[in-house]
């Protein structure tokens, strides 16, 4: 999704409209896999899913998640402020801030109250009293299967074929990254990192199992995750997997016959 979206105005408009009811919500900048520095000396840094920025100077984060670690409340915190503090310039009043918001698009209902969209905005306790400062987090319930924009949106999601796929705009990206060569070509190192995030977990779990690093039983385990999860979270099939990871000759083929 990250290069579906990446430089993809309508997709994103399409996305942003659906989620926050904004028909007339402009986007004029869409980043994918953008890297935000903290200011501070060995800092934490964050690599955003998607950044846009609407006409209005408006800055909203989309990442989408897989997992119940990847959607923390307190990471949802630290992404708001890291988009807050790049957006004022040296003499800039505090109220020319702009709104800003970060949004979870995660696979389960992050809240299981059977909700499809849930909205956190700060407020005054002791009066119940919203405190409109302008920063927006939501969280979207990535299993919502109803009959309306943001059901179909997320059908969308769901998709592994572009055929599939109700939105034009969407449909083309998934089709070109999935379905063309030259596609496949740009997602090789985006495959790779993942599989190395794969494999990084399975050496950890791996560990916890008395296994040590580095012997070829162990590797081969982490190695066969890191595929299932590219096949899980990108669609892919074994073939196309292999391909991407640049795997060839006799491991290719130890793989297949493991994962029969």
């Amino acid at each position: 999704m990250q290069k579906v979206f990446d430089k993809n105005i309508a997709a994103t408009e399409y996305l942003l409209k659906t989620i926050l009811k904004r028909k007339d919500l402009c986007v004029i900048e869409v980043k994918g896999q953008y890297d935000m520095q903290s200011p501070l000396i060995k800092g934490r840094n964050v690599t955003l899913d998607i950044l846009a920025e609407t006409k209005r100077g408006k800055q909203i984060n989309i990442e989408v998640q897989q997992d119940s670690e990847g959607s923390y409340f307190r990471r949802a915190r630290f992404h708001s402020s890291m988009l807050d503090s790049r957006m004022l310039k040296e003499g800039q009043k505090f109220n020319e801030l702009k709104d800003s918001y970060v949004i979870f698009i995660y696979k389960r209902d992050k809240f299981r109250k059977g909700l499809p969209i849930y909205h956190v905005t700060r407020c005054v306790k002791e009066i119940n009293k919203e405190f409109r400062d302008g920063s927006n987090i939501i969280y979207v319930n990535g299993a919502y299967e109803g009959d309306d924009e943001l059901g179909n949106l997320l059908h969308d999601f769901r998709c592994k074929e572009s055929k599939d796929v109700y939105n034009r705009d969407l449909a083309e990206g998934i089709r070109h990254f999935k379905e063309s060569e030259e596609g496949r070509k740009d997602m090789r190192d985006p495959l790779k990192e993942l599989a190395k995030e794969a494999e990084e977990r399975g050496e950890k779990r791996g560990e916890k199992r008395g296994e040590k690093r580095g012997e070829k039983r162990g590797e081969s385990r982490t190695r066969i995750l890191a595929i299932k999860n590219i096949m899980k979270n990108m669609g892919c099939t074994l073939e196309q997997a292999l391909d991407a990871l640049e795997i060839e000759g006799k491991d290719r083929a130890a793989i297949i016959g493991k994962m029969k």
